[in-house]
């Protein structure tokens, strides 16, 4: 039997493209009705999409079996944007107001627009969080109703590369799938994993990924800083392959013997790992390698820390992702920062029901994707899929799949989405640059007519002047006399 309402998400990550579809029941519990995952590493890199083909396939054959397991097509879909090259940037508008204003709301959204039509080179703006609004010189989460003389908003705007953005995009076109809202996925996943106190008291989230790592500072319920290090479990994977081994190899010495922190007490300098039934390491350059690594990448999570908040993380610090499962991670995380609470988040904080083994695992591999299906509301289901197949067309859909450009008819202002993590669609972004040209173009259009009726008005003011018409007058009157005498 179809199912008839359900919410889709698509995670690209490094190694995998994940799509999950499930059910959002009243009592707030979620039901997974499917899990499908694709390999990706020949089409994505460290997160981002690299062949667009390739990942076009991928997601192809990702809404192909989602639907054979729903019996159902699906309309549209939710998809997570994070990878290499995401990065936070601090920016203020200042608005200068006349003496004893009061702000409205639409004062607030004209410096959130402002900031949103910022220009960064070869960079894409994917979301713009609020950081809070200076009134004179006071600071405000809401300053709505306050008199001032003086507007600052203070934002934090995150981007990434607008290749990346565009090929993402494209992918999804050429796959044929309409894209119903696009998230941040590192603020999706902590809307999963962070609870209230964390996020008011200050903490640091930490995912470690297979190719990236990616941190996410909040402080205040707000997020203060985002970026994503080119660092992750692989790499630890491929020091160790150094040690004249297969990947493949190296990836279950990594499972089984890899502990982010050791004892030196505890190391036996004559033990050894096996590699092979022939070949083994000894334990203690094994040791050596995962630990310098590992060491790295800490220190590079550390220094993306900015020293404001240093001293302000009540919250400790948070580790999810694939990464979080080696062994005494939140021990090597203690020593290198001096932060005593540190907690690894192996599942989302919603109820989820599901008989799929690598939600059931809860070792924080899905969270990123449960937190994307988490977020969606609206029902991606199409009609019942049709048993009966075209025999000259098989592939082809019961009825056509509506676009991406079909869902985003009107772009969103940047009111209507600031601080939720969403990132407006290629479509959308398209649509409102064509709206802000027919704007300016009018705009042009009215100066202009403007000035050419300020123009004539102007000439039959001068025509109509007590001057002119004395000294036309006078000529009149000169002509008279001076013309030629009559016979």
């Amino acid at each position: 039997m179809a199912a008839k309402e359900f919410i889709v998400a698509i995670e690209l990550g490094s190694t995998k493209i994940t799509g999950i579809a499930g059910r959002k029941n009243l009592d707030g519990s979620i039901s997974v009705l499917a899990v499908v995952k694709e390999d990706a590493t020949q089409c994505i890199r460290k997160g981002v999409v690299y062949n667009i083909d390739k990942t076009a396939q991928c997601l192809t054959n990702i809404i192909a079996k989602l639907k054979n397991q729903l019996k159902s097509e699906i309309a549209h879909v939710y998809v997570g944007v994070g990878g290499q090259s995401i990065r936070s940037v601090r920016n203020v508008i200042v608005k200068e107001l006349p003496e004893e204003t009061i702000i409205t709301s639409e004062m607030v959204n004209e410096l959130m627009d402002t900031n949103r039509n910022m220009s960064y080179p070869d960079q894409e703006i994917l979301d713009a969080a609020t950081q809070e609004y200076k009134v004179d010189n006071q600071y405000q989460i809401d300053p709505v109703g306050i008199k001032a003389d003086r507007l600052e908003g203070n934002f934090m705007n995150i981007l990434w590369r607008k290749s990346f953005y565009n090929n993402l995009n494209n992918c999804f076109d050429k796959a044929g799938i309409a894209i119903q809202e696009m998230f941040l996925a590192p603020l999706a996943l902590a809307n999963s994993v962070l609870n209230e106190a964390e996020r008011r008291g200050g903490c640091v989230l930490v995912d470690l990924g297979s190719d990236t790592t990616t941190v996410s500072v909040y402080f205040k319920n707000v997020l203060r800083h985002l970026v994503v290090i080119p660092l992750g479990g692989n790499n630890i994977t491929k020091d160790i392959a150094s040690l004249q081994m297969e990947e493949s190899e190296a990836e279950k010495m990594k499972l089984r013997y890899a502990s982010a922190y050791t004892d030196s007490n505890d190391i036996d300098s004559n033990a050894t790992y096996p590699i092979d039934n022939e070949r083994s390491v000894e334990s203690r350059k094994f040791v050596e390698i995962v630990e310098a690594r590992v060491n790295e990448i800490i220190e590079n999570v550390w220094f993306q820390v900015p020293s404001e908040y240093v001293d302000k993380l009540l919250g400790g610090i948070i580790l999810t992702g694939g990464g979080s499962n080696m062994k005494n991670i939140e021990k090597a995380f203690r020593l290198h920062t001096q932060i005593e609470k540190v907690r690894t988040a192996k599942f989302v904080n919603h109820t989820i029901t599901s008989s799929n083994p690598d939600i059931n695992a809860h070792n924080g591999t899905m969270n990123t994707v449960l937190g994307l299906l988490a977020k969606g509301d609206t029902n991606c289901a199409g009609q019942e899929v049709n048993t009966t197949r075209d025999m000259f067309n098989p592939d082809k859909p019961s009825t056509d799949p509506a676009t991406t450009a079909d869902l985003h008819d009107r772009p969103r202002t940047a009111g209507e989405i600031a601080d939720k993590g969403v990132v407006l669609t290629m479509a959308e972004k398209q649509k409102a640059e064509e709206e802000k040209r027919k704007k300016e173009e009018e705009e042009q259009q009215r100066i202009k007519e403007e000035a050419e009726r300020l123009k004539k008005e102007e000439e039959e003011r001068r025509k109509n002047s007590f001057w002119n018409k004395t000294w036309s007058k006078i000529s009149h009157f000169g002509t008279v006399i001076m013309g030629p005498d009559e016979e």
